[in-house]
Order: C-alpha cells, then structure tokens, then sequence
C-alpha cells in the first residue's frame, strides 16, 4: 500500500510539472499582438514555414537570406550597386529620377545628435523606425514611453525634417550624414495602403473615405450606377493613369502613401548609405543600427513573426478581376520602384 500511495504521488508531480512547462512553453513563444508591443533586441531567426502556402514567401533572387536567414553584409552593398546601375539607364531616367524638392526634403527626418537621415517611405513598417529616431533625438527616454497619438505629431515628435534647415545646412547633412530608407514589393504596399487609409482607417483619418475616394471614383468608376464605396479597382486604375497628377494636387501630401519611392526619396539623386528591404527587416534593422553606430543606445521593435513575409497568395488575390490593361499601366508606373531594388515583375504580368 506505501509503495502505491508513493507511485500516484510520483504520477501527480509529473502531471503537475508537465502543465507548468506547457504554460511556460506557451507564454515564451505567443506571437505579440502589435508590431510594437514588446520592445527588445531582435533574435534573427528564420520565420518558420509551418502551414506556409507554396510560393508564398518571396524573395528577389540577389536579395535572397542564407540558409540561417542572416543577410550577409555583401548583399547590402549589392543592393546600392543595383540602384546605382538602374539609375545609369537612360530608358528607366523618367522612373528612376526626381528633383531632390520640398516634398523629398520633408520626407526625410534628420537626428544632428548622432547625425543620421531618415527618409519616410509610408506603409514599410516607419512608425517604428520614427521612434527609434525619437528616442534617439531626446524627446522621449525610451519607446515604451512614446504615446502612440504623439509618433505622428510633429509638432511634438521632436523630429525636424530636412525642409526646416539653410540650402547650406541641407547640403552638409545629405553630404556627411547616414541616409537610409526601407522598401518592400511595390504592389504589396499598394495593397497595405488601400486597407489602412479606404478600408480599416484605424487613426481615423476621414479625409481618405470622405474627399479623396469620392474623387478617385468620380474619375475612374467604369459602371456609373454603382454605389459601393472605393474599390481597389479604382484605386488601381487611379494610380495607372499617366495622368494622375492633376487629382495628386487636389489631394496634397496624403499621396505619400501610394506614390513612389522614387518620388518620395530621390534614390538616384541622393547617396544612401542603407536601403532596408522590408521582407528582411529582422536582418537589416539590427545591420542599420550597427552602420548607423546607435545599436548600443536604442532597439528595433519586436517584429512579430511573419509579419513582414512577402505573401504572393494575397497580391494574386487583390488583382484577380482586374484587366491586364490597368495592372500593366499600375506597373509601367511603378517599374522604377521594381528594377531599382530588386523586385521582380508580378507573374500574373508574364502570361
């Protein structure tokens, strides 16, 4: 009888001890639930492929991670030399060029203190790096203490932009700063855009739904006698259209969200140091922070896993139905951004 009552307390501590781990298991590997809700170092580490669909995750061939998904620093220096290239071809000049303007310069946020140059490129995950700078800048101790209403607020951010200096002052920054931005797939940050600014709104913005979609439909609805609210057809043929730029006006800085990297950083006229890709984030945040010589004062928010994964299954999705035409005019518009950071050319675009 001692030795039973000894073999079922045995039992119990097992159970109990197996529960405890499970619940410790579970609570370290929970996915956070904001790409910005826990801040720490990044562990680069490959995003699993577990219930990924085929050919969903997608990288440029030259941009391709290494087998333990560590980018290797040559790939960063690839990267400038291909934009260099591109920007040498005669053929691509009307794409890949823009005048270093106003509107360029107001992209681009400048930290003296540890003189770096950030240049916004909306929809590519930059609240996070407009942070980073914040803090870096002294306007807030450290990113948890950044209210969220307060990161795109600049008149208390804290973060000048380089329009605010001398054309002397300008001069000395673009020639002796670090200068970087971060792109991704050009048409999966048309479709990011589409959903934050026409379908979730989450900062309540209603300028987009309330003056800028009825503008957008009134010109390029085909069936006038349909009354939904902007499609994404609409928005695409919108956006194809060689003659876009007189709604662009009308609709004043909120374009920033679609136009081009091109038109919003001046690839081709400004020397970067670093272009990040976004599908690579968790490689090339750390590597920016490094080049940049801040990774010792500040962190890149936790990038939740998959988040940043290229996803072709949703691309094919959002253009199913609409014409070749209008996809092949979106992309003769945005073929600059394609070639001058390694993207390739949609496949339903190569039938």
């Amino acid at each position: 009888m001692h030795h039973q009552w000894l073999l079922l307390a045995a039992c119990f501590w097992v159970i109990l001890m197996f529960m405890v781990a499970s619940k410790f298991i579970t609570l370290t590997f929970k996915d956070p639930d904001a790409y910005s809700a826990k801040q720490e170092f990044l562990f680069l580490t490959a995003v699993p492929d577990a219930g990924r669909l085929p050919g969903e995750t997608h990288f440029p061939e030259e941009l391709k991670p290494t087998g333990k998904m560590l980018v290797e620093p040559l790939v960063y220096a690839q990267r400038l030399e291909l934009m260099r290239n591109v920007c040498r071809e005669d053929a691509l000049r009307n794409l890949s060029h823009t005048a270093v303007s106003k509107f360029v310069l107001d992209r681009i946020f400048v930290c003296d203190k540890h003189k770096i140059l950030f240049c916004q490129t909306p929809k590519v995950g930059n609240t996070q790096w407009k942070k980073v700078l914040i803090v870096l800048n002294g306007a807030f101790p450290s990113i948890e203490e950044i209210p969220e209403n307060v990161v795109h607020d600049h008149e208390k951010n804290g973060l000048p932009r380089l329009s605010s200096f001398s054309e002397a002052e300008i001069q000395k920054r673009l020639k002796t700063y670090f200068k970087f931005f971060i792109v991704r797939d050009p048409f999966e940050r048309l479709i990011s855009a589409f959903k934050d600014k026409f379908v979730h709104n989450p900062r309540f913005e209603p300028w987009y739904r309330h003056e800028i979609a009825p503008g957008i439909i009134r010109k390029y609805r085909r069936n006038r006698t349909e009354t939904r609210g902007i499609q994404f057809e609409d928005f695409v043929r919108y956006l194809g259209d060689p003659n876009h730029r007189w709604l662009d006006l009308q609709f004043g800085d909120h374009i920033i969200h679609w136009v081009t990297y091109v038109e919003l950083c001046a690839p081709c006229e400004i020397t970067y140091s670093v272009v990040g890709h976004h599908e690579t984030l968790a490689d090339d945040a750390p590597y920016i922070l490094r080049e940049a010589g801040i990774d010792h004062l500040v962190a890149y928010p936790t990038i939740p896993l998959g988040i940043t994964a290229y996803n072709r299954t949703k691309v094919e999705q959002y253009f199913l139905g609409i014409s070749k035409r209008d996809i092949r005019r979106l992309y003769a518009r945005f073929e600059g951004d394609f070639k001058l950071f390694g993207y390739q050319k949609p496949e339903f675009l190569l039938n």
